[in-house]
């Protein structure tokens, strides 16, 4: 039995008639008298009795009836299901996001997702990049947004829409910095606290090779935490300086160091190579090409 002869049934039960139901369907009369014949076969017992040029449902159609529609109702239902899942307009998205992408999406992708999608169940994690990716392989997580120099190359994962953002020094207005006279450099920053997420080792490379051992993050850095926002907040209300992409704190000031610290993150999608990706995901696409760049 197919769902086509479920559909033969419904129609030939409404109408009563195979020449109606015949042309409702764009089928021949013939055509439409052998799908119902063999379904009767196939269960064995007749669906309906001719009566004069009518066709009328015996006890037995009667209740096929009723299920037919049922089944026919929850096939329908199902593709219309896969078809709002292909769309991304339903389901269960689960994101894995660092430091910087957490300060820059957390709060547009949940706004966005509760007004414009509120089918789609969507889940965020926040952590370091080793232990999300520990995560993306036990599939607890469908897609991480980290800085991908802080994730090591393997051949499971799959990097996409990598963005470049560049870093840089920064403080609140009227820091003492602020008012530095001649050329600031790295050694003036190190009177005051300074503040930043755990950086990559590209990253501790370069301001090693700019300004010396003394500036590796783990030499220099004395307050280290994964949330961006609350480094801001801290930085904003004290005399720390603050390590991180330029754009996580637009209303904070710019240090200009000679030499120029010309480090950038390198943020991108990571997912699980071969496996299918949840619909939903392209919303996390466009959302960081249209928030994620300086």
């Amino acid at each position: 039995m197919t769902l086509v002869q479920l559909r033969h049934l419904i129609s030939l039960a409404q109408s009563g008639s195979f020449t109606r139901s015949a042309e409702a369907l764009f089928l021949t009369q013939p055509a439409l008298s052998r799908s119902i014949r063999a379904l009767e076969e196939e269960l064995g017992q007749p669906l309906f009795d001719r009566v004069g040029r009518r066709s009328i449902l015996t006890p037995f159609g009667a209740e096929t009836l009723q299920r037919a529609r049922q089944l026919v109702f929850d096939a329908d239902e199902l593709a219309g299901s896969g078809l709002v899942l292909r769309e991304g307009r339903s389901g269960t998205v689960r994101i894995g996001l660092g430091s910087g992408p957490g300060a820059m999406l957390m709060t547009p992708l949940l706004k966005m997702m509760a007004k414009s999608h509120p089918t789609i169940h969507i889940e965020v994690a926040r952590g370091p990049t080793d232990m999300l990716a520990r995560r993306l392989r036990e599939r607890e997580l469908d897609a991480l947004v980290v800085d991908v120099r802080s994730l090591s190359p393997a051949p499971d994962l799959r990097v996409a829409n990598v963005v470049e953002m560049r870093g840089a020094f920064m403080v609140r207005e009227g820091h003492p910095l602020t008012r530095w006279k001649g050329v600031l450099r790295f050694d003036a920053l190190r009177q005051f606290p300074i503040a930043s997420t755990p950086l990559s080792d590209e990253v501790a490379r370069t301001m090693v090779e700019r300004y010396g051992p003394a500036a590796h993050p783990s030499e220099c850095v004395t307050l280290r935490c994964e949330e961006i926002p609350s480094l801001v907040d801290v930085v904003r209300h004290s005399d720390a300086v603050l390590i991180a992409i330029r754009t996580a704190a637009p209303d904070l000031v710019e240090l200009v160091l000679k030499p120029a610290i010309s480090a950038t993150a390198r943020f991108g999608i990571v997912t699980l190579a071969r496996r299918a990706e949840p619909p939903a995901l392209s919303i996390v696409r466009k959302l960081i090409a249209e928030l994620m760049h300086d």
